[in-house]
């Protein structure tokens, strides 16, 4: 049974919940691509690749996000809640403080319950197309064009290098 003070929690909740979890995972795939950002760089990759590729990144970062954004949002909600004296006001009037979390905990389960299903269907194939793609950019799109009689012929050169000079040491 929900009554208006659940009703009042899960409102508190849901907002900072939905906005910090779409800032955790921009945050993840940002980093992500700080990773890999000389792999997409002169490649002359279409928008929608790109596109294509945060998104099936944004699954696989799902279950890094989930937990980072309940327990941002639930402090954020306890402690707008505190800030305005509703805490004091509901401790006051005798209501146990398990009795106010009790909606927090119920919204908890179902998001562990969401991500599990989640984790299970969606992760596996979104990781595998993440990777598919990710190695058919950085393998199959060359990353500059060589010229040809540019000077290299897609062989090691066995001659040593005359030009590299020995370390010196400074003495102090």
């Amino acid at each position: 049974m929900f009554k208006k003070l659940d009703k009042l929690v899960v409102k508190a909740f849901l907002g900072p919940f939905m906005a910090t979890f779409f800032i955790t995972l921009l945050v993840l795939v940002i980093q992500f691509f700080w990773l890999y950002i000389d792999d997409f760089v002169g490649k002359g990759l279409g928008a929608g690749v790109i596109l294509e590729f945060i998104t099936y990144q944004s699954a696989v970062l799902v279950p890094l996000a989930l937990p980072l954004a309940v327990l941002l949002s639930s402090l954020m909600t306890f402690g707008s809640l505190g800030e305005s004296f509703e805490l004091v006001a509901i401790k006051s009037a005798g209501i146990s403080l398990l009795r106010f979390m009790r909606p927090l905990f119920l919204i908890s389960i179902l998001v562990a319950f969401v991500a599990f299903l989640f984790s299970n269907y969606v992760i596996p194939v979104a990781n595998l197309k993440s990777r598919t793609l990710l190695a058919d950019i950085v393998y199959a799109k060359p990353a500059f064009d060589l010229k040809e009689s540019s000077g290299y012929d897609g062989q090691r050169s066995n001659t040593p290098n005359t030009l590299r000079t020995p370390p010196q040491l400074l003495v102090l």
